[in-house]
């Protein structure tokens, strides 16, 4: 890793580094095959779509999970 991008990077504040972090996240998200879904994983979605569509009421909406979550 080159010392001096990350050294250059940390004079900046927070909220700017954050903003070079979603960029760099960006790239990276916008190669997904760099990054192949081994079989395992591939298998673990399978389980979790079919328990999924046998029982789709069973999880939380996003907002309950948010509420339950801050509340810790």
């Amino acid at each position: 890793m080159n010392t001096s991008i990350v050294a250059e990077t940390l004079k900046y504040d927070i909220s700017e580094r954050i903003l070079i972090v979603e960029d760099i996240w960006d790239s990276i998200a916008g190669v997904p095959e760099a990054f192949p879904v081994t079989e395992a994983q591939k298998n673990e979605l399978d389980k979790r779509l079919k328990a999924y569509h046998a029982n789709p009421d069973a999880g939380s909406p996003w907002e309950v999970v948010k509420q339950r979550i801050r509340k810790k």
